[in-house]
């Protein structure tokens, strides 16, 4: 029942998955149809081949001793011709479906990192990046290989199986009936393969997915795994997904190439049949000889497209899972589309309101609980709290990175959700514990801030940052490469070029993740005071790590289990002797 159950809704996925990969081709129809029909000519043209030589054969007996060099020379001729047409009919639909393959292959790609930035961020927290980069590397170059190679064998086989058949009908209807009796029998028993062989190739791309996660994470994640003596754990672990990718993968490899051999058994039977009986049949005169030669030629070409549509099921399996794998991806829910008309802020404020928000990230567990704040222009506010408290859930509400359960938040008065997301985010610069820099020189990082910035510009926010002393003792200064895991620069070096870069970008509002706990003193006291320049005027959130940066914060909202239980300023909390005063003289207690 299980087993029934889970083969139905296999099929049911790739259905749909076929069909949605059938509708993602239709803007190549032209070029596809095209070349369908150039494999056709080639195929057809080809078929005339042993024909003719048979007819070669019957002038050469006829005409035998003295050989009628004439027509033999003609029809030579017309061999060679048919050879050279079909040949170059040939490379046209290669280089047709070549090109078509690129192509699609750059259209896909496309739309999935256009889908990375329409899927809301929900998805990320559930998914790991390594799956994501493999169905876009990965499966997409299966399904795109996979494409072309299938249009080109099946075309050409199913044209060559019609067109032999037509032939050999025109030669010899009992001989072609031993031939016809194989294919049935054939296709039956390697269909029955191919169904048990499906679910391997499904199971092979699903687990390819979970060894790139792997890779992934070992990879970036390096440094962690020395530094926690790991290595033999993290090893172990990935062999075990190796060896399970490894296994399924010669599961499916062993099913799909029986199709071959049991094709290759029955066809080599129906043409031992062939012969014997075409050998009577010329010995009795029934049969010219250069007949039976072409019938057995085609006997053959009759076997090697069957052959090959069996070992196209192969490929189709394959092309069917990696269908499935990056459609499912294209299909994910997005983020909701903005209200139409949106509503925009002329002049920024920087008002915000949070009335009664709650929020809830499995729809179970309340993160936030009936939260209300208001916070006054040019306001900093520090959140603080321990672990899981939902500090960081706040500021993803704030950037609409998830919406309220309930509630809703105002910046100068006007609901967010009523706003376009690209409109809030553009109203806050971030600056986040986890320093994200790309491959690229230093003023190409600091210019992604704003990309009409000048190179003065940027050099007066790296000055105000406090990292322009830092840059220009780099080997290049601003034009210093700097790798995509920045491991050429310090921990605190990228903090304050990220920090910069919120300069650059100059926004209206600022929030930042103050973690400065992987720092050297000196550097932390720059950044410190590189925060407190960016800050200056703007409304600010910070969650606050370390309780001593934020004295002169405006508004400290501490939190805990989703609620804030106490709002105030440093010393009326303190003075309170709540769970702020708790957490301050536990961080503290030798100051």
């Amino acid at each position: 029942m299980h087993d029934h159950s889970y083969s139905s809704t296999k099929s049911t996925n790739m259905m749909r998955s076929f069909k949605a990969f059938v509708k993602s081709i239709k803007g190549y129809r032209v070029p596809i149809i095209i070349s369908i029909l150039l494999t056709v000519a080639s195929a057809i043209l080809g078929l005339f081949i042993p024909k003719i030589l048979g007819d070669m054969t019957n002038i050469a007996v006829a005409s035998y001793p003295e050989l009628d060099w004439s027509a033999l020379g003609g029809k030579a001729l017309l061999v060679i011709t048919l050879f050279c047409a079909s040949a170059a009919l040939n490379y046209g639909q290669a280089y047709i479906l070549a090109v078509v393959s690129a192509r699609y292959t750059q259209d896909l790609r496309r739309k999935i990192l256009d889908k990375i930035f329409r899927l809301p961020i929900s998805y990320f927290d559930k998914h790991k990046y390594g799956d994501t980069l493999s169905r876009m590397a990965n499966d997409v170059d299966v399904l795109t290989t996979s494409m072309s190679q299938e249009i080109a064998d099946i075309s050409l086989s199913l044209t060559t199986l019609v067109g032999v058949m037509i032939l050999m009908l025109t030669i010899s209807v009992p001989l072609s009936l031993i031939s016809f009796v194989v294919v049935p029998l054939s296709v039956f028993v390697v269909g029955k393969i191919m169904k048990f062989a499906q679910k391997y190739f499904h199971e092979q791309q699903s687990t390819l997915g979970v060894l790139n996660s792997k890779i992934e994470e070992d990879y970036s994640g390096d440094v962690v795994i020395k530094s926690n003596s790991y290595e033999d754990d993290a090893l172990a672990d990935f062999d075990e997904t190796n060896e399970k990718l490894a296994a399924v993968t010669r599961r499916a490899q062993i099913f799909s190439s029986l199709s071959f051999p049991v094709t290759h058994i029955f066809t080599n039977l129906g043409y031992v049949a062939v012969c014997v009986l075409g050998g009577i049949f010329v010995v009795e005169g029934r049969i010219s000889i250069g007949s039976i030669q072409a019938f057995i030629q085609y006997v053959s070409r009759f076997n090697r497209p069957i052959t090959e549509i069996a070992s196209t099921t192969s490929t189709l399996q394959s092309l069917l899972a990696a269908s499935e794998r990056v459609f499912e991806f294209l299909n994910e829910p997005e983020e909701e589309p903005d209200v139409s008309p949106a509503r925009t802020i002329e002049k920024v404020r920087g008002e915000v309101e949070f009335h009664d928000v709650s929020f809830s990230y499995d729809g179970k567990t309340p993160v936030i609980r009936n939260f209300s704040v208001k916070v006054a222009p040019g306001m900093k506010v520090a959140i603080v709290g321990p672990t899981g408290a939902g500090k960081t859930t706040l500021i993803n509400l704030l950037m609409r990175f998830y919406e309220p359960s309930s509630g809703y938040i105002t910046i100068d008065g006007v609901p967010t959700r009523e706003m376009k997301r690209e409109d809030v985010r553009q109203l806050f610069g971030m600056v986040l514990q986890d320093t994200w820099l790309f491959s690229g020189t230093v003023e190409e990082n600091l210019r992604y801030g704003s990309l009409s910035a000048s190179h003065e510009e940027i050099v007066k926010s790296a000055k105000v940052a406090n990292v322009n002393h830092i840059i220009e003792a780099l080997p290049k200064g601003y034009r210093t490469e700097i790798s995509e895991d920045s491991d050429n620069i310090s921990a605190g070096e990228k903090q304050l070029l990220t920090i910069a870069r919120a300069m650059v970008a100059n926004p209206p509002m600022m929030i930042l993740d103050e973690a400065t706990s992987n720092v050297d003193t000196r550097t932390e006291q720059l950044i410190q005071d590189s925060f407190e320049r960016l800050t200056n005027g703007r409304t600010s959130f910070v969650i606050a790590h370390r309780l001593s940066t934020i004295r002169n914060s405006d508004l400290i909202l501490v939190m805990r289990d989703g609620a804030v239980v106490e709002q105030g300023n440093h010393e009326s909390l303190l003075k309170a002797g709540g769970f702020y005063a708790e957490l301050y003289n536990s961080q503290f207690a030798d100051n």
